[in-house]
Formats: C-alpha cells, sequence, structure tokens
C-alpha cells in the first residue's frame, strides 16, 4: 500500500473578503495582501510535489463533500442553515476572521470530505497513511461559532463519521499548528474516547484558550502552551516527554495529526523556529507511534501554515517521510532557520519547563 493524498482544486477557489493581513480593510487599513489564508501556501504545495516527482509516488485523488449527516454529528443544523443561506446569498462572515464567498458551504463540507476521505482509506485498509490537503483549515471551528479562518471541523467530522460506521472508537488527535486547536478541544472535552492534545504558541490565537488547565473528561485534553521562541530541539522533547506517553496510556486505534505548517520561523501568523526538517522529524515520531499503537494507521490533516515560500517544503519533507520516497528536495531556508535556533540556557529552561508540564499530567 502507498500513501494517499487527497486534494481538490476547488479548495483553491475559496475565498475570503477584503482583509489587509488580518485586519478588515477600512479607516485607516489600507487594501493590499489579503488574508494570510490564501490557496498559495496549498497550491504550491501541490506544485512542488508534481515538479519534484514525489506526486507520482503517492495515490493522489479528491474525495466527495461531507454530507449533510456527517456535518449535524459535530455542528447543530441551526448553525448549517445559517452558513448555508449566507453562501447562497453571495458569501459573508458568521464568526471571527471567517469569511467566505458563493459556495462557502460547499468548499468547506468538500474541505471536511477530504479529512473523511483520508481517514477512511486508512480505516478501510486501502491506504498506508494519508494526507489530507483541507482548505479551509478546520481546528478552531467550534460546535455553533466559526474563527480563525475555519468553517466546519474537518477532523471532528471525519471522527464522528468514522465512529457511525463502525471503522474505530478511540481517536487521538496531535496537533502542531502554531495556534492551539480550540475547536477540536470543545468538540470533544467530555469525550473520554477521543484524546486530544495541542502544542502551540502560548496565547497566540485564540488569546484565551490553550490552558494547559483544561483536560477535560479522564483527562483526555492535553495542551503544551510553548513560549515564543520554541525551537526544534523542544518540539521533540515535548513530544517524547508528553505526546508519546499520552499516546501509549490512551492506546487508540488511529491517530490524526492536525498539521499546521504556521510553527515555520518564516511564518506571518507565529513566533516559533522550525523549520521543514523539524516537520519530517515529527512526522517521524508520529509513524512510530502510529506502528506501536494502531498498526500504523495516522492521518494527517492540513491546517494553518502561511508562508507561500516555506510551506511547500516543509509539507514536501512531511510526504517524503509518510512515503518512504527516497526523493529529497532541500528546504532553502534550513540552514538559515537552523543558526536561528534558541542557545542551550533557553533550551534548558524549557525542558524544565515540560518536565513540569509532564508531572501535572501524571505522564
Amino acid at each position: 500500500m502507498r500513501t494517499a493524498f487527497f486534494h481538490d482544486e476547488r479548495c483553491f477557489w475559496h475565498g475570503g473578503g477584503n482583509y489587509a493581513l488580518t485586519l478588515p480593510v477600512g479607516g485607516f487599513v489600507q487594501p493590499g495582501g489579503g488574508l494570510p489564508e490564501n490557496p498559495e501556501t496549498k497550491r504550491r504545495l501541490v506544485n512542488l510535489l508534481r515538479v519534484s516527482g514525489l506526486m507520482a509516488e503517492i495515490d493522489a485523488g479528491s474525495g466527495a463533500e461531507a454530507s449533510h449527516e456527517d456535518l449535524l454529528r459535530v455542528h447543530p443544523a441551526s448553525y448549517l442553515d445559517a452558513f448555508k443561506a449566507a453562501s447562497d446569498a453571495g458569501g459573508g462572515e458568521l464568526g471571527l476572521r471567517t469569511p467566505f464567498g458563493p459556495g462557502g458551504y460547499e468548499l468547506a463540507a468538500l474541505s471536511a470530505g477530504l479529512t473523511k476521505a483520508a481517514t477512511f482509506a486508512v480505516l478501510e485498509g486501502r491506504a498506508r497513511n494519508a494526507y489530507a490537503l483541507s482548505r479551509p483549515p478546520g481546528h478552531h471551528c467550534l460546535p455553533d461559532w466559526p474563527n480563525g479562518f475555519c468553517l466546519i471541523n474537518n477532523i471532528a467530522v471525519a471522527i464522528r463519521a468514522a465512529q457511525a460506521a463502525g471503522l474505530a472508537r478511540r481517536f487521538a488527535v496531535v496537533d502542531w499548528d502554531v495556534h492551539h486547536g480550540n475547536g477540536t478541544e470543545a468538540v470533544f472535552l467530555d469525550d473520554p474516547e477521543v484524546l486530544t492534545i495541542s502544542l502551540h504558541q502560548e496565547w497566540n490565537y485564540p488569546l484565551d484558550t490553550g490552558s494547559a488547565r483544561v483536560r477535560g473528561a479522564e483527562g483526555s485534553n492535553i495542551n503544551i502552551p510553548l513560549p515564543p521562541g520554541t525551537g526544534e530541539e523542544s518540539y521533540l522533547e515535548a513530544w517524547d516527554r508528553i505526546v508519546a506517553p499520552a499516546l501509549a496510556k490512551h492506546r487508540p486505534e488511529a491517530i490524526i495529526v492536525a498539521c499546521g505548517f504556521d510553527a515555520s520561523a518564516m511564518d506571518p501568523l507565529g513566533r516559533m523556529l522550525l523549520r521543514a526538517e523539524s516537520f519530517r522529524r515529527l512526522t517521524r515520531r508520529a509513524m512510530h507511534a502510529a506502528e506501536s499503537l494502531c498498526n500504523d494507521r495516522l492521518i494527517l490533516t492540513h491546517e494553518g501554515g502561511y508562508s507561500e515560500v516555506h510551506v511547500p517544503f516543509c509539507g514536501h519533507a512531511v510526504l517524503e517521510e509518510l512515503s518512504g520516497s527516497a526523493i529529497r528536495v532541500l528546504d532553502p531556508l534550513g540552514d538559515t532557520i537552523g543558526a536561528r535556533q534558541p542557545t542551550m540556557r533557553w533550551i534548558d529552561e524549557t525542558s524544565r519547563y515540560l518536565a513540569e508540564l509532564a508531572a501535572e499530567f501524571e505522564l
């Protein structure tokens, strides 16, 4: 079996409003630039996969829109009806930083459908592992309120669909997007069968969530807020010291990674110091966990990441690792980012902090 890769050109046609970075244009905010959540980061990843030859080594395809029944398992009818009505009327914005244009509802359902297709491909034994290039992203979307560019919670929809189909019950979600996965946390906070783990820059976005004190049902939620400027070594230590033991304790039937690339040192919305090799090493650890705990059942779905130049190299490194390909594309910014890593003084300080968190989580 090969790695499956789910993407769809239509997802790149999802559009936002008249923004400059994350600010609505108006007053003294001059037009220009648009939302950082734009199609080019993901389209350029697809282009790089084709140019490098890696696309020919994986099973690439699309998926169907998530059905209304799929969406209702996570989102109330009142929210879906309001979203659909606004979408049919030409678009709008229902939450915080969630603009969409005509057909936005169908595009969000398609994005969720790609994550569902990736999850089912792995759980049904049709793929070695899978990656969903979903857009719009999903991990900030609460059941009844979208925010942070997220309109449907893609991972939650996929998990609930898989549970309804009898493919698996126990899941673990590891979110290494630089922003807290507040939506996924909210959906599963009272569900001990779904472990949610979020590694994120502390108090980046949202400003009021992500505390390590939020534990959920039977301790099934783990937040690992990291200080701005955290580099590769500390991310890997966080995985080894907290994420890996938590996964082993939970014993999931499948692991889903909310794969954001905004912890890249080049990202405009994050202040972390990762490079493509960092994401390769995190992926390697996720694969090892899936191999030892759940028969290699590993799914990654794309979340944030807003550097048009760097995201394609980070994503390519992840897919190189997932597929076991011998193809290598050099990260042209890797050496520069490597030279900017924190000194041992700050690595040691973060290590002490991670040890304290692990003790609090009883890991």
